[in-house]
């Protein structure tokens, strides 16, 4: 795995898929939005308001999606110092902050008109919120670390605790009694919705992946390149810089 990923390989890849990946980013985008705003009908019950669902619903789950990958990544670039692992798990920190501050900003939109308020010590909003605290965390260390090879294995060590919060997510509708609806789309039996506002969804959340693989390419590219310019600084004698 090594030489098919080592960071070389990994540039010369990347720019040859990247204007690809961000092609089929934008159409995904063009597509859900149009389902999620034109296509699908209106609720019986929350009328158009209930939209903000194909925002929330992908980004809380690529929150989660993105946690997931950073523990993924870390315990591979601790256990096997994978060269691009540790590169992998620091780009995703940012990206999948910003996803959960997004699925807390429209869980809280949404909350308003169906709870009457905009927040409420719900078990799956509480461990939300707790998430973004860890991924804060998490950026934290790489960002107050000098030492990329010491910043790594204290990263992956907050990556691999805090993976404990995504399974108390995914669990907390089950766990407790809570005013969050449970799962509608991955569910055993199969998705309590369908017709367009499931097209929509499902449509919206390939966008945010694709978005996400976007946004992460060119992150460990900067980052690849960052560390380059660093290293040739030192060698140049300019310091750390």
């Amino acid at each position: 795995m090594h030489k098919f990923a080592n960071p070389a390989r990994f540039m010369r890849l990347s720019n040859m898929f990247l204007p690809w990946i961000a092609g089929i980013t934008v159409l995904l985008f063009a597509l859900g939005l149009y389902y999620a705003l034109v296509v699908a009908p209106e609720d019986y019950q929350m009328g158009s308001t209930y939209r903000i669902m194909f925002v929330h619903v992908p980004a809380a789950y690529m929150a989660q999606f993105g946690y997931g990958a950073i523990a993924v990544a870390s315990a591979v670039g601790f256990i096997w110092k994978h060269p691009l692992a540790d590169q992998a798990a620091r780009a995703i920190g940012p990206v999948g902050a910003a996803f959960t501050a997004l699925a807390l900003i429209t869980g809280s939109l949404w909350g308003k008109p169906m709870w009457g308020t905009y927040w409420i010590w719900d078990a799956r909003l509480t461990s939300m919120l707790i998430l973004f605290f860890v991924y804060l965390g998490y950026i934290a260390v790489w960002q107050t670390i000098d030492d990329h090879a010491r910043a790594a294995k204290i990263a992956a060590i907050v990556a691999m605790v805090g993976l404990v919060n995504v399974i108390i997510i995914k669990f907390s509708v089950d766990w407790w009694n809570t005013l969050h609806q449970p799962a509608s789309l991955m569910r055993m039996d199969g998705p309590t919705i369908g017709g367009d506002m499931l097209a929509a969804l499902l449509l919206m959340i390939a966008a945010f992946n694709m978005f996400f693989f976007t946004i992460i390419i060119w992150r460990i590219q900067s980052l690849i390149l960052r560390r380059r310019i660093r290293s040739l600084r030192i060698q140049l004698g300019g310091g750390r810089g």
